[in-house]
């Protein structure tokens, strides 16, 4: 494709312009990019305050060779497909990390609204849409797991009949910092028998590497035995929830070959911050190629 991305703000990092090069040659002269096996996409964390345009920062993801991005709204869509790339998980159910699935009093709210996210999802090609179980204040587990249960199997009819997932990111209740300490997803099982208890091929987790590593442990083998209540990945560095390198306790290249070996089809989503003082470009760059194989 031709490049309309200005050159001088993408390679404006000295440290970034070598590593870019081929990338941008390939570009010019058509050539495939090297995108391995797994469907690569981004949350918007990755490029810290590198002050780039949406449309730019989807040019730079298809010069690098991902498939998708997480989160766009509605009015991004057209982008997306002008660079070739896919919504890969969109959000719209009435949902938030404070009131979620487990509070029956809205429960009316999120139907309505998650009827209406899964038809955008399905109008925009996305194959998933999240949910947020919310917070417990005070609110047992079991509890929470009935009522997400109960409102769920509400929704799953129309996302089977529609043909989009509706899922659950787990969230760790460890770390202050992440400021989601109350959450009633804070262990991976929970949301494992929210998903066997609506019996819908359609309701899935969000597999959280992050948190699940803080929270659970025993990730690779956790995916592989739950691989079929699973829809898509985000991936970050821990303890920093900063890149994916090997500056961090996870061995992600030996994961991402892990993941492709279990057949799975979904995106892995890149959701770590840019570390202090690192070029997030050179970030994107580098991890997307950590997760290559």
């Amino acid at each position: 494709m031709a490049l309309s991305l200005s050159r001088r703000k993408l390679l404006a990092a000295a440290s970034a312009t070598a590593f870019f090069a081929p990338y941008v040659r390939a570009a010019e002269q058509n050539q495939p990019i090297r995108q391995g096996r797994l469907r690569q996409s981004v949350m918007s964390s990755v490029w810290g305050n590198s002050g780039f345009s949406f449309e730019e920062r989807c040019e730079i993801l298809s010069l690098l060779g991902f498939a998708g991005v997480d989160l766009p709204g509605p009015n991004q869509l057209s982008i997306l497909q002008d660079y070739g790339l896919a919504p890969a998980l969109m959000t719209g159910t009435g949902t938030s990390f404070q009131e979620g699935l487990i509070r029956t009093n809205i429960h009316d709210q999120i139907e309505e609204a998650t009827r209406a996210g899964i038809d955008m999802c399905a109008a925009a090609g996305c194959p998933s849409l999240i949910a947020m179980p919310g917070e417990r204040r005070g609110m047992s587990r079991e509890e929470g797991k009935e009522h997400a249960i109960a409102i769920l199997s509400r929704i799953a009819p129309y996302a089977e009949e529609k043909g989009v997932n509706v899922c659950m990111e787990i969230t760790n209740s460890k770390v202050a910092a992440d400021n989601r300490t109350d959450q009633v997803f804070d262990d991976i099982n929970w949301g494992f028998e929210v998903c066997r208890g609506t019996g819908s091929s359609r309701i899935k987790v969000l597999y959280d590497f992050y948190h699940v590593q803080i929270a659970n442990g025993d990730v690779v083998r956790t995916l592989r035995d739950n691989l079929d209540l699973c829809c898509h990945i985000h991936v970050a560095g821990v303890p920093s929830r900063e890149e994916i390198d090997s500056g961090q306790e996870l061995n992600y290249r030996y994961i991402a070959q892990q993941i492709v070996d279990m057949g799975y089809e979904g995106f892995v989503s890149h959701e770590w911050r840019p570390g202090a003082g690192r070029n997030p470009l050179l970030s994107i760059a580098t991890c997307f190629d950590i997760l290559v194989v």
